[in-house]
């Protein structure tokens, strides 16, 4: 998706006043659940190491600027300190710390709570053997005048790459933590975007494997990425409605150049939406044409044995009445008695033979 391109001249105020001189802050040891911790004047990145109640001072001390923090699962110990600096709600706190969340956007006051479904695409061999093709994660933001707060869940869908790729862009980090809020959006949207990419590909393989002759694929491996699929919409169907309201105006904190970037992106989840759709669609099909396969494949083995069973019940009928105790029995004394018994068993089973065989029974 197109990133943010330079908005200097949108805020007023030219790239020449870059950021202000600063003494670099004394090294503070980040801990463990903290990924990052920095502080942004005119998209600038000030160097040093920040805390989080260090960081916010400063920005508010010099009235400009914005303060990005990213935190790796933290518990409600660990994400209180946080909570309490920036004026987080108990309730989108508790959402932050205890995921399973279904994508939402909520405003608490002043700040906005964010949350995104993450997905990443498991490699593997064949749909057909995988038992697990999407891995999902959620990654929840908040939004704020001055700050911007990044909560993942799971270990894939890292920001790592994408703060250094705004770092070195500070034109597109100038209006603020909104355009941190779209990059990441547009981040999700894109590996949504890859994922369904290869998700069709593999669906693609099962359908050519269906309809291929004496395949052995089943109807449960069949569900089984149904399922996956099912866990993939789970992730992008809801994402569709906060994106909108965020290109719509829903908040003063997405300003106007930024809300029409969160336009595209709306665009694009939806398209991706729509896709997933039809991959759902398409697998109920594969099921009811597997199940089909199946009973046809039933049937098909069903006038087998009963051919075969009329064929061997030539030969059981004449030894069975031929193995009577009777005495007086025709042809019991016959000396071709039973070189003719066994030419009569051969022709009777040859002709029914042929005859299922011209009707493709056998």
């Amino acid at each position: 998706m197109p990133a943010i391109p330079s908005l200097g001249g949108l805020r007023g105020r030219g790239n020449g006043r870059a950021a202000r001189a600063v003494t670099p802050p004394v090294p503070v040891p980040l801990s463990a659940y903290v990924v990052d911790c920095g502080v942004y004047i005119d998209g600038a990145r000030l160097p040093g190491r920040w805390t989080h109640a260090a960081a916010i001072q400063e920005v508010r001390r010099r009235g400009e600027g914005f303060v990005w923090i990213g935190l790796h699962e933290p518990d409600e110990e660990q994400i209180q300190g946080v909570a309490d600096t920036f004026g987080l709600h108990e309730l989108a706190v508790e959402d932050a710390v205890h995921a399973h969340q279904r994508p939402k956007l909520e405003r608490y006051d002043d700040t906005l709570f964010m949350v995104f479904r993450t997905v990443r695409y498991i490699e593997h061999e064949s749909p057909t053997t995988a038992n697990e093709i999407v891995e999902s994660g959620e990654l929840m933001a908040f939004l704020g005048t001055d700050f911007i707060i990044t909560v993942r869940h799971g270990n894939h869908a890292g920001l790592a790459n994408l703060r250094r790729e705004l770092d070195a862009d500070p034109d597109r980090l100038a209006p603020g933590p909104a355009s941190v809020l779209h990059a990441i959006a547009d981040q999700v949207v894109d590996h949504f975007l890859e994922v369904t990419d290869k998700i069709e590909d593999d669906i693609d393989e099962m359908e050519a494997q269906v309809f291929a002759p004496r395949t052995r694929i089943t109807s449960e491996q069949i569900y089984l990425m149904k399922r996956e699929v099912l866990e993939l919409r789970r992730a992008v169907s809801p994402l569709a409605t906060p994106l909108r309201r965020l290109s719509e105006g829903y908040t003063r904190l997405v300003p106007d150049e930024v809300r029409s970037y969160f336009r595209n992106v709306h665009d694009h989840v939806t398209t991706v939406a729509e896709r997933v759709e039809s991959f759902d669609e398409l697998l109920t099909t594969l099921v009811d044409a597997t199940l089909g396969k199946i009973t046809l494949q039933l049937n098909s083995d069903m006038r087998k044995i009963t051919s075969w069973a009329a064929i061997i019940a030539v030969p059981t009928a004449l030894a069975g009445i031929y193995g009577m105790n009777f005495d007086y029995m025709p042809e019991l004394h016959f000396r071709y008695g039973y070189p003719t018994i066994v030419a009569v068993i051969l022709l009777v089973c040859l002709l029914l033979y042929r005859i299922f065989r011209k009707n493709r029974w056998l």
